[in-house]
């Protein structure tokens, strides 16, 4: 695979492992074990995630993380303790995955990772914070759905459009971080009326 080829398929695989790294793990082992996904040359090093051990830890994990994110405040939570665990863990997937390319490269390619599962993560936490506040739980159910759905068709694009995942991990990085400034806005906006609120009754 050719640079353009390895950053698009370990950036798209980042950005998927900083919303659901347990589930990217996962997907990712049980389709190299059953031969459902065929790795290129330069991301062989993704086959280690096809060991039984790994897939039971992956799996119990996966499982937590499942319920967990289905419930309101919980997930903010689950998210929060996970801040540094999802990008640190993408990091080392893309280390892992290109172990026989150039270290400097390797290295290069998993600092990029790492920091697009942050933003992944960011802008997966502070939509969920934001949904936190609506008083129905339908809507945070449907985004964990969605996320989890997310996993195996984000899996099979970044290894199999490695150049159209790079394009749309550019621009869903963008927007992301335009969500997050807009989302923390709101967030402030609304903390600064509920102490206005309550400050009032108070008095």
């Amino acid at each position: 695979m050719d640079t353009i080829a390895l950053l698009g398929s370990s950036l798209g695989l980042g950005f998927l492992a900083g919303i659901r790294l347990y589930a990217t793990v996962l997907a990712i082992g049980l389709a190299v074990r059953f031969q459902l996904l065929h790795l290129h040359e330069g991301m062989r090093g993704l086959e280690v995630l096809a060991d039984w051990r790994i897939l039971a830890l992956a799996g119990v994990a996966f499982l937590t993380e499942f319920f967990a994110d289905k419930i309101p405040w919980v997930d903010t939570a689950w998210d929060a303790i996970h801040t540094f665990i999802r990008p640190l863990g993408a990091a080392l997937l893309a280390a892992t995955a290109l172990g026989d390319v150039d270290p400097t490269l390797r290295t290069s390619l998993a600092l990029l990772t790492g920091g697009v599962a942050l933003t992944s993560h960011s802008g997966k936490a502070a939509t969920r914070a934001v949904v936190n506040h609506s008083p129905e739980p339908f809507s945070n159910v449907a985004l964990s759905l969605a996320e989890d759905a997310m996993v195996p068709a984000g899996i099979w694009l970044a290894t199999a459009h490695p150049v159209i995942t790079l394009c749309l991990v550019v621009v869903a990085v963008v927007l992301t971080i335009i969500f997050i400034r807009l989302a923390v806005n709101a967030l402030r906006s609304s903390f600064a009326a509920m102490r206005r609120l309550f400050g009032g009754v108070a008095a």
